[in-house]
């Protein structure tokens, strides 16, 4: 069983974007998102920030700030996939190209919050001699991150579901809870996908929640929750 320790601190990130699709898992064919964020997309935005080894990011707290708006775009696609071999036969793009409609959002905005925990060297799954060690300092990953944060630094480019929705985001102050220009809605998403669970490879398992917006504030519960269906 992996050793945890959960700091207290809470981080906020607001982030924004043009187009967004955090894609409906049942609906294979075309692409349909999904009204809000969710969990595991506003992980990944954490995550492009800063990761390593030594922590996780798990989210607490979602805030809409912008009315949901959708866009349906069409464009061309590739209906294959690269075998990844040496010997693998050419794609040619004009022979499998397919048209293909997607339901996305638009023009969105959200406050995303995340606490960061720590992992004891010895539960780590994927080791690193040059940032994991047994007398490391928690504490340096806090003042990393708000470091990165703060000067608009990030590993991997963050995105809003999909690669092509690019997200904009800057760090949030302690205080920017609550502000009065959140989305005054109450809505019931039912059923949206929380993450995926891959404490075991080779049968990686989706994890679902139900989204409750009361004001424009989805509480997000912890992983290990009885709220959490698998």
């Amino acid at each position: 069983m992996e050793t945890k320790q959960f700091f207290d601190k809470e981080y906020g990130l607001e982030i924004w974007g043009d187009l967004a699709c955090f894609t409906r898992p049942e609906l294979k064919v075309e692409r349909v998102s999904y009204d809000v964020i969710t969990p595991s997309a506003a992980r990944n935005i954490f995550q492009a920030i800063f990761w390593k080894p030594a922590i996780e990011w798990e989210i607490t707290r979602i805030e809409v700030v912008n009315p949901i708006k959708w866009i349906s775009i069409r464009r061309n696609e590739i209906g294959a996939v690269g075998a990844g071999k040496s010997n693998a036969q050419p794609i040619i793009a004009t022979e499998k190209r397919q048209q293909k409609n997607s339901l996305m959002l638009r023009d969105v905005r959200y406050r995303i919050y995340a606490k960061m925990v720590y992992i004891s060297p010895k539960n780590r799954k994927n080791e690193c001699t040059r940032c994991a060690g047994p007398d490391e300092n928690p504490k340096k990953y806090q003042e990393m991150f708000e470091r990165r944060a703060s000067s608009g630094q990030c590993f991997t480019s963050p995105y809003l579901g999909t690669r092509e929705c690019s997200a904009f985001f800057t760090l949030l102050d302690e205080n920017a809870k609550n502000r009065p220009d959140l989305l005054k809605e109450n809505r019931d998403f039912g059923l949206m996908l929380y993450d995926l669970d891959f404490n075991d490879p080779k049968h990686i398992t989706p994890m679902f929640y139900r989204a409750v917006m009361e004001q424009g504030v989805i509480i997000v519960p912890d992983k290990d929750s009885e709220l959490i269906l698998r």
